[in-house]
């Protein structure tokens, strides 16, 4: 009961972030600059691969030539292909968008989660580590996401329990990104983030998931970008640094 309760929760900061972005309706709308941007390039490259997803998949399959059911099998690698490529743009939208406006970024999760001791550093001296932080992150994406490409497959679990387990892994992920602001602004790393979250899944899960499945919707992941981030600085504020601090 616990872990709903926490993981419902967890949700709510989204929406908290929600009324947040409303009430400071000039963050949010410098917010879709960055977003939109990055929502181009996705666009483009995602148009790109579903017009080619056939080709490809019929040139990952020549063993199926001689198949009488060749045409179905490729439509399903098609599919599988261009699902796997959607949910890949949904965790690294974050990433690209965090890099693209990190400036900014910055100063929107400060003013919705406002340290009074904060040692701030300019952001072209944290960007580098930004990167390379969002590189690894993106390594531990495509480590739990080739299994799930795998097992969808399967007739009947790979259309049911793999999409759900590929939602639970991309919320998570996508949720590491969104709190990588506030939680670097307290001094915590990347392993410290990430223990503290895996300590904190039910609550991370929940913020996570539904970021994910908005970000799912072609226009509303510009539009929810800023409100992600403010969502995630409150997450942060209010949920994983009091239990931080209590464990320090």
């Amino acid at each position: 009961m616990r872990v709903v309760r926490d993981f419902f929760g967890g949700a709510g900061f989204f929406f908290q972030g929600l009324g947040w972005a409303a009430r400071n309706g000039r963050w949010w709308a410098f917010g879709l600059i960055p977003a939109l941007i990055a929502f181009v390039v996705y666009a483009a490259a995602l148009v790109f691969l579903g017009t080619n997803a056939m080709d490809l998949a019929e040139w990952m399959t020549p063993f199926a030539d001689t198949w009488s059911w060749r045409d179905a099998f490729r439509v399903m690698i098609g599919v599988v292909l261009f699902a796997g490529g959607l949910a890949l743009a949904v965790v690294t939208f974050a990433a690209v968008t965090l890099t693209i406006g990190e400036p900014f970024y910055e100063k929107l999760s400060a003013a919705a989660d406002p340290l009074d001791d904060e040692d701030e550093q300019p952001w072209w001296r944290t960007l580098p580590r930004s990167i390379k932080d969002s590189l690894v992150t993106l390594g531990w994406v495509v480590l739990f996401s080739l299994p799930l490409f795998f097992l969808g497959f399967i007739p009947v679990f790979g259309q049911t329990v793999v999409p759900v387990l590929g939602a639970a892994v991309s919320g998570f992920f996508l949720a590491v990104e969104l709190t990588t602001l506030s939680l670097e602004r307290r001094g915590l790393r990347r392993k410290e983030r990430f223990a503290l979250l895996r300590a904190n899944k039910p609550a991370t899960l929940g913020f996570g998931v539904v970021a994910f499945l908005l970000f799912l919707l072609p226009f509303i992941a510009v539009i929810a970008m800023p409100v992600a981030v403010a969502g995630a600085a409150l997450l942060v504020r209010d949920r994983l640094a009091p239990v931080a601090a209590s464990a320090d």
